[in-house]
């Protein structure tokens, strides 16, 4: 069994993360990381070095010179390193590669995959439960990916269960967030011409925040929707909340297993008990994914789209003239609530249609029973009760959401597209490229499923090649076909946009161009929110490598039909 000599260590006060290099000298050295935090057992990470040496840690004896914390830095986010010197007797110059470069890359590598758990937020004193909640979820993500076919053990798997658990403790931090929390201290004065109600803002005033960007989980299918949200109140006893707050209470509200028109009332009610205003008014505008079969385009048309509203105090009342009021400066940025009332009445969950049993986790044995146990299991780590009326059928909903993304081994026909022997990144000579030979089918629809976080993604493909000198093009159903088999599954972009460039460039031999443009729910609906992103992917075979005008005839063409963004 080896001596282990302590060479380096990493520290990250924030979260009582430690990382210890060990080196073990030798003839087969290599080095071993240790990390653990406090009140959790420690983890043993390898790297070169035999299986059993892990098994048999014997730590050498070391010196620790403690880098001091900047003063005023405590509680704040940041990692400091610490250099442990070695015992005397070791000679550091056989140490080779462990250089101080290559040291602190190698550290900086073993804790990389303990970042996610550093990144989870210090919720009201709840750091603890939340991680201890999230390492509870990550099995039942693994018995996910075991029903639909995937090895969990795969690249781009491995931390799948890590980040799934995360991604939906943060989409659910609200149950563990207080409105009052965020109000109080909040609330400053400011008198207007009259002390009547209103008076803050002039007589009979209110103020309105509009276009708060939002994401929520449906507590149906448990599915991010998009939400637009408007806020307004008349102020009362001459004082008036910090903006921010009115955007950070929706917040909280939405950040939880939600339906529409249950979100407006709690902001609503919440709102009106924290700030005790005259009166509170909010109008949602919400979107739902729908099926996969049914996406029509990257924008949001195509989407289930329903609008609600909920109002208190003096908004209420049909011949309200704050309603009014409100109403009409919604009008002001293009949004006519009352055009879009009708919709409250449209089903919600397009996941809604489906029969499922009015159990979870519990009916009689089935091929996807297993699935179905691990998301009431999910439920349960979130806080939630599984047999609440609302979630009912909620697990079945989602596997089979899912389910339309099983991997399958099965060889589909692909109408002619198939990869052969061709080097598909051969490039070939130049000459003079005939750019009405140049065909392109343009905003082909898709909707796949991201293999990180277990979220959708959507958007369009556009594909550009040259004509194989037949004259005859290929069928649009037969790209539509090629787009669905590579969308439908676990995917990455970029992956699949290569995917589809091979495929065609199989058929067509002589050049290939493929944009891929893409919203991904995943940027959008969890962490920081990057709202309005949009990611585009190009792949790029044959003639289109060596010839620039080629390419920039077809990004012409897509420009010219392109919709409005998203």
């Amino acid at each position: 069994m080896p001596n282990l000599r302590p060479v380096a260590g990493q520290q990250n006060p924030a979260t009582s993360r430690h990382v210890i290099c060990l080196w073990a000298p030798g003839p087969t050295s290599g080095l071993i990381f240790l990390t653990w935090r406090a009140h959790h057992h420690p983890v043993i990470k390898c790297a070169a070095l035999p299986p059993y040496w892990a098994e048999n840690l014997r730590l050498g004896p070391f010196h620790d010179r403690e880098a001091e914390s900047p003063k005023g830095q405590q509680g704040k986010r940041r990692r400091s390193t610490t250099h442990l010197e070695p015992p005397r007797a070791v000679d550091t110059t056989a140490m080779g590669a462990l250089e101080e470069a290559h040291l602190a890359a190698a550290v900086a590598a073993a804790c990389a995959c303990e970042e996610d758990d550093d990144d989870l937020e210090l919720l009201g004193g709840e750091a603890e439960p939340a991680a201890a909640a999230a390492d509870a979820m990550e099995p039942a993500v693994r018995a996910l990916l075991a029903g639909l076919g995937e090895d969990e053990r795969r690249e781009g798997l491995r931390r799948t269960p890590k980040r799934v658990a995360k991604a939906f403790r943060d989409g659910t931090r609200g149950y563990r967030q207080k409105v009052k929390d965020i109000v109080q201290g909040a609330l400053f004065p400011e008198v207007g011409v009259d002390k009547r109600t209103g008076s803050a803002g002039g007589t009979g005033g209110q103020v309105v925040v509009r276009d708060i960007e939002l994401f929520s989980y449906c507590e149906s299918c448990l599915l991010p929707f998009s939400i637009q949200c408007h806020v307004g109140y008349v102020p009362s006893g001459g004082r008036v909340v910090g903006l921010s707050k009115l955007s950070r209470v929706s917040d909280v509200f939405a950040k939880r297993l939600q339906n529409p028109q249950r979100l407006a009332n709690e902001v609503c009610g919440a709102l009106h008990a924290s700030i005790q205003p005259a009166g509170v008014a909010v109008a949602l505008q919400c979107w739902h994914i729908p099926l996969p079969e049914n996406l029509e385009c990257k924008t949001l048309q195509g989407w289930i789209r329903t609008s609600h509203s909920s109002r208190s105090g003096v908004f209420e009342g049909e011949t309200s003239t704050f309603w009014s009021d409100f109403l009409a400066l919604l009008k002001l940025r293009g949004i006519d609530m009352e055009v879009d009332n009708h919709s409250a009445s449209i089903p919600w969950c397009p996941l809604r249609s489906y029969e499922v049993p009015l159990s979870n986790g519990h009916c009689k044995k089935s091929s996807t029973n297993s699935m179905v146990s691990a998301v009431t299991s999910m439920l349960l780590s979130l806080g939630e009760d599984p047999l609440r009326k609302e979630l009912l059928g909620t697990p079945q909903r989602y596997v089979q959401w899912l389910m339309k993304f099983r991997a399958c081994n099965l060889d589909v026909k692909l109408n002619g597209f198939t990869l052969g022997n061709v080097s598909v990144y051969e490039r070939p000579g130049g000459g003079t490229v005939d750019h009405g030979a140049i065909r392109s089918e343009l905003h082909l629809p898709f909707c796949a499923q991201c293999e990180h976080h277990l979220l959708p993604f959507y958007g369009v493909v556009h594909i550009g090649y040259f004509d194989n000198g037949s004259g005859e093009g290929i069928d649009r159903s037969h790209f539509q076909a090629l787009v669905h088999f590579y969308g439908c599954k676990l995917q990455v972009q970029e992956r699949m946009t290569r995917q589809i460039a091979e495929a065609v460039y199989s058929v067509s031999h002589n050049g290939v161009m493929v944009v891929v443009e893409a919203n991904h729910i995943c940027m959008i609906s969890r962490g920081v929110e990057k709202i309005r992103s949009n990611t585009a992917t190009i792949a790029v075979l044959g003639q289109f490598l060596t010839d620039p005008s080629a390419k920039a005839h077809f990004l012409h063409n897509v420009l010219d039909t392109a919709g409005p963004a998203v």
